[in-house]
């Protein structure tokens, strides 16, 4: 393969021609002789079943990886471009800052000095990493990759190549590389399986099938209409051409003897058709078909639970009954204490105060984040059979160990494939059988959409919509979380949980809500103040007219009204908190309206007094 820098005219607006390439590992052909064109402009996000040559792609095109044999990749010259991979490497000894700025060329960081500091400082602080100096072995999975993003976004590239960029990122973070990409010029090709941040961000898709591109300039919404129907009409066709061959097969075999004579343009058309009729679209698809567990009405029961790592509080004072087919999302910043609460149900944990009572039909199946550590030498089937020699299914039939491993797109030819050859999204989907195979029915799923593909994602959204048991989910893909949950805890920090009846759209849009109104609430707040400080400067002036009673008054009115502020605060942050009971929020909620009326009336009597 070459990979050639063209220079063209300006106004030309091909930034990327790909032509002729190909990836094979072993007898498995990811794609062969490819091309494809992105513009100047192109927003571009590539989907893909796992395992078929994703990562592959996008490497072979940023110079990481190399085609086959021949084809060409050919880049506008002078075009800067970056590549977020999903294994990030960096120096752990090195500070988040210098991470950063290390990634930066020379001719960048001695244009301006002074900007790229104050620009490395200004992204690193919207993706909430404040303390620049922290070096990067301290940092989580997630800070890592939002440090990562840090980079690629710092070095302002023309072209920007990104592999799976929402991995490991919390919803804040999401929604600002969104904003950011959105508004951005630059040329974007990547990875993705949030579906939002693909709709919001992207105005082309290219579908990697069969080993062939598709192109779908539209939408998520878009994509899905007519690759159904590019599917539909593959096999109209293919069926047409089956029909026809089957005409044509009885007319080759008629008079054989006479074969020769048949007419040669005639025979050459029969097996163009032949190759026509044999091709078929390779379908694959998850079936998740496995039967769940009986589960009784006691679930998990939590009763005033905390939880403290030495000084910091992870939870606290945390009450809920748990209850079958009930379907719980679980929100928060990376490192808050989702994973560590999911540890506390399951038993992996131990409060440090309050009980947790689990009914005894309960059987756990817990889809974590870091996976299992499987033995690179091991087979797929070794792994799976090491649990079962067989698998219970929905209709409470027994299947084998290879029939169901095909279920999860495991075929035959895989069934002896070192995990050292699987991809990660394959990995990831032999991690989901090896949980589901152990009938579980109460599903604890952290983090489950990381590595999957989108295909494989909605027939996981489809089982769980469905499933009878009961479902937490800790995830920070937003289109997951709409389909599944049905409310939500939203992990606060300090060990606060607020429980939010609804979905995260619904979610989202209520603290949009609620920001506006605090906003408008501060403002009004304001500007009684300004008014009432006005006044008092006018009251010093008008001390002397006031009478020896009106005098004593209005200072224990400026008291009260200090002291009903105070209080009116404190009860807007408990009732913001989550952590009040429905007594509690109760009788605080009819305090609250006492003392605004309270205020109201002593601002009045007070403005009565001084004007």
């Amino acid at each position: 393969m070459r990979l050639l820098g063209l220079h063209y005219n300006l106004s030309m607006a091909s930034y990327l021609q790909v032509e002729n390439i190909s990836k094979s590992y072993g007898p498995k052909v990811l794609f062969d002789n490819i091309c494809l064109n992105i513009n100047e402009g192109d927003k571009i996000a590539l989907i893909a079943p796992n395992g078929t040559g994703k990562s592959s792609l996008l490497s072979i095109i940023a110079g990481k990886d190399s085609s086959d044999a021949g084809g060409t990749i050919k880049f506008l010259k002078d075009i800067s471009i970056a590549f977020l991979e999903q294994n990030y490497s960096f120096d752990s000894e090195k500070s988040v800052f210098d991470e950063v700025y290390s990634k930066l060329g020379a001719t960048t960081v001695n244009a301006d000095q002074w900007g790229i500091e104050i620009r490395i400082k200004q992204i690193l602080t919207s993706l909430n990493l404040s303390d620049f100096t922290q070096k990067m072995k301290e940092l989580s999975g997630g800070e890592i990759k939002r440090v990562a993003i840090a980079g690629l976004l710092v070095s302002d590239a023309d072209f920007l190549i990104m592999d799976e960029p929402t991995n490991h990122l919390d919803i804040d973070a999401i929604e600002f590389l969104e904003e950011y990409l959105k508004k951005s010029r630059c040329t974007l090709l990547m990875v993705t399986h949030d579906r939002y941040f693909l709709d919001r961000v992207c105005n082309q898709i290219l579908e990697l099938d069969g080993g062939k591109i598709y192109v779908y300039k539209g939408n998520y919404l878009y994509f899905l209409d007519k690759r159904d129907e590019r599917i539909s009409n593959f096999k109209a066709e293919t069926d047409k051409a089956r029909n026809l061959f089957r005409g044509e097969l009885e007319w080759m075999r008629s008079t054989p003897c006479a074969r020769t004579g048949k007419a040669k343009y005639r025979i050459n058309a029969f097996y163009n058709l032949k190759d026509r009729a044999e091709q078929r679209v390779e379908e694959k698809q998850l079936n998740i078909n496995v039967h769940s567990a009986r589960l009784g009405k006691k679930i998990v029961n939590c009763r005033k639970l905390s939880l403290y790592f030495e000084e910091k509080c992870m939870l606290q004072d945390f009450t809920y009954n748990f209850a079958p087919g009930e379907k719980i999302g679980i929100i928060g910043k990376n490192g808050i204490g989702k994973s560590t609460f999911v540890n506390l149900l399951t038993g992996k944990l131990s409060p440090s105060s309050g009980e947790i009572e689990r009914g005894e039909t309960v059987r756990f199946g817990y889809y974590n984040q870091s996976g299992i550590n499987f033995r690179e030498d091991q087979t797929v089937f070794d792994i799976v059979h090491d649990i079962a020699e067989v698998v219970t299914l929905s209709d409470g039939t027994q299947a084998s160990v290879t029939t169901f491993l095909q279920y999860f797109m495991f075929p035959p030819v895989m069934v002896n494939t070192k995990v050292e050859k699987l991809s990660g999204g394959e990995r990831r989907r032999l991690y989901l059988l090896t949980i589901l195979m152990t009938n579980p029915n109460f599903l604890i799923l952290d983090e489950p959409t990381n590595d999957l593909d989108i295909i494989t994602l909605n027939v996981l959204e489809e089982y769980l919509k469905n499933f009878k048991g009961s479902v937490i989910i800790v995830s920070h893909d937003r289109y997951f979380l709409d389909k599944i949950a049905d409310h939500l805890f939203i992990f606060q920090g300090n060990g606060k949980v607020k429980d939010f009846v609804g979905n995260f759209s619904e979610y989202h849009e209520y603290m949009k809500e609620l920001n506006v109104n605090e906003m408008r609430s501060e403002k009004k707040d304001t500007d009684k103040k300004k008014n009432i400080s006005q006044q008092k400067q006018v009251v010093q002036s008008q001390k002397k007219k006031l009478s020896y009673k009106e005098q004593r008054e209005l200072e224990q009115l400026e008291k009260d009204i200090d002291l009903l502020s105070v209080e009116k605060k404190e009860i807007e942050n408990n009732l913001s908190s989550g952590t009040l009971s429905i007594e509690e929020i109760t009788e605080v909620s009819e305090r609250i309206g006492k003392v605004i009326k309270l205020l109201d009336e002593k601002e009045t009597r007070w403005l009565e007094l001084v004007t």
